[in-house]
């Protein structure tokens, strides 16, 4: 399989798996090709193109040519340039490497990160919050996150790439979109009516009774193992951490329990003085439960394509 077939296939696996309909992505896609036709000069120039027809901004191929036929991926939840020269070595050492796929974005879906986040505008609406307040509540997160990714080293990583000509992309929201809903139609299907019931459902997953091997597993954050599950609602995708301000919306629009990969501190003292439990099914876990999940069906379709683990990905077929 080619690297841009590769690429192609989970743009598309993660369209079917977004929380937003195929009418919201189709118009966003045009609201893209709208704007980019109305630019001109350097502002033309500098659009992103690919923006035209992939909604995921954080899911690029950063490096190689598009044709490249791909058998062995080296694939890592966090790639450094560590990971790059791993994968060289690898390839002297008779395992060659031809891809390698970093979850977590790098480059310029590193710096394009913030514009996923308008998924979680569209989960807080079909969570009954009016879709004006959802709006000018993700906004100022979203502002935060566009200015503190701004100043990063974007292309350290890529430039390492170049460097020894590794093929190199990324794959978050598209892996992101299939834990949130596999786990999300978990939920839906059992009605787990306790947290601990909650987190036994999680437990059934390979990837996170692995992490709970080294302490990284589901975690009660708030409530405790007899509290009421009541109305769940996954928090895992959409790019990064969302507002702090939704909380007490989630609670008024009856959401009892929320099941996230991770919470920062500032969240965590705001979500204990809004009613909900929340439970942390863990980052890296969830990471590698979404990534499998997308590989499965990758493998289906290249059925001789080889994934070599590294950086915290451990794959798991189903």
């Amino acid at each position: 399989m080619k690297l841009n077939e590769i690429y192609q296939f989970f743009i598309a696996q993660g369209m079917v798996e977004d929380l937003r309909t195929q009418t919201q992505i189709r118009k966003k896609l045009s609201l893209a090709k709208r704007e980019y036709h109305k630019l001109k000069g350097l502002q033309k120039k500098f659009f992103d193109k690919e923006n035209l027809v992939n909604p995921y901004a954080d899911t690029r191929i950063l490096f190689g040519d598009l044709n490249t036929e791909v058998k062995h991926v080296l694939v890592g939840i966090d790639i450094g340039v560590d990971e790059i020269l791993l994968a060289d070595r690898l390839s002297s050492k008779n395992k060659k490497i031809d891809l390698v796929i970093s979850h977590h974005p790098l480059g310029i879906a590193l710096a394009g990160l913030y514009e996923v986040m308008e998924i979680q505008t569209t989960l807080l609406s079909s969570l009954g919050v009016k879709q004006e307040i959802a709006e000018k509540l993700m906004k100022e997160r979203t502002d935060q996150v566009e200015r503190s990714l701004h100043s990063a080293n974007h292309l350290r990583v890529v430039d390492a790439a170049r460097q020894i000509k590794m093929p190199l992309m990324c794959c978050h929201t598209p892996a992101d979109n299939h834990v949130a809903q596999y786990l999300q139609r978990i939920m839906n299907k059992q009605k787990p009516k306790t947290l601990e019931n909650v987190v036994n459902l999680l437990l059934k997953e390979p990837e996170y009774r692995q992490a709970s091997c080294y302490k990284a597993g589901p975690k009660i954050l708030v409530g405790d193992l007899k509290s009421k599950a009541g109305k769940i609602v996954l928090d895992m995708t959409g790019g990064t951490e969302g507002s702090d301000d939704v909380f007490a919306r989630l609670s008024q629009a009856g959401v009892n329990t929320l099941l996230g990969m991770h919470v920062s501190e500032r969240h965590f003292k705001k979500i204990k003085s809004e009613h909900l439990n929340v439970i942390i099914a863990g980052h890296i876990a969830s990471d590698n439960l979404g990534l499998n999940l997308l590989f499965d069906k990758l493998e289906k379709k290249a059925k001789t394509i080889e994934f070599v683990e590294c950086s915290g990905f451990k794959r798991v077929r189903r």
